[in-house]
């Protein structure tokens, strides 16, 4: 009803659209495979350096020192970029309500492979 004189007021705004369901497997299982993903790339760091300080008896004939120091740190920084990456990148798929353990296991799959990578680097390098 308006007033004398002026036109109907306008009508409010519609309700926002309901927001999804979130998935409570799709919840558990991402954050398992996240936490699964920093302590797979924990130990990798923690295994590389340790791997690195027993380079004490490497002949110089058939072991490259430099070698296996840049595949170790290759291996782990590219760890660490991957799994940072893969992780901000679930999370916002998560926040979006989408399915998001699919993005979760590709982080662990692709941390494990620049690991995998790195120790294989290391192994070449020591001559092994």
């Amino acid at each position: 009803m308006g007033y004398p004189g002026y036109p109907p007021p306008y009508p409010g705004y519609p309700p926002a659209p309901a927001k999804p369901p979130r998935s409570a497997a799709d919840l558990t299982i991402s954050i398992i495979l996240l936490v699964l993903t920093v302590v797979v790339g924990a130990v990798g760091a923690f295994l590389g350096m340790f791997s690195l300080a027993f380079l004490d008896s490497c002949p110089p004939a058939t072991c490259s020192v430099e070698g296996a120091v840049t595949a170790v740190m290759t291996g782990v920084g590219a760890a660490a970029l991957v799994g940072v990456v893969g992780i901000i990148v679930t999370i916002v798929v998560l926040v979006a309500r989408k399915k998001a353990w699919p993005y979760a296991v590709g982080t662990l799959v692709l941390t494990l492979a620049a690991l995998f990578f790195g120790g294989v680097g290391f192994y070449a390098a020591v001559g092994g």
